[in-house]
């Protein structure tokens, strides 16, 4: 999907970005989804689009470490 198909999304960088445009960008939807997009595409890029579930899967993993450098 591109973001652009996303109008109502508010779009969100980490507090941890560094004010440079290498940065990840969620938007939580008002149906529940979960929108990702690169914020070097300026919007005009693709989105990806997770379900509630996914997206907690992945926050929870996360947080239990499993996707830590070894």
């Amino acid at each position: 999907m591109m973001s652009a198909d996303l109008p109502g999304a508010r779009w969100r960088k980490s507090s941890r970005s560094n004010g440079q445009a290498n940065c990840v960008e969620v938007a939580f939807l008002d149906d529940g989804r979960v929108a990702m997009r690169d914020s070097k595409q300026q919007g005009n890029g693709p989105a990806l689009v997770f379900t509630a579930a996914e997206w907690d899967a992945f926050a929870g993993g996360m947080a239990d470490g499993e996707f830590q450098r070894s």
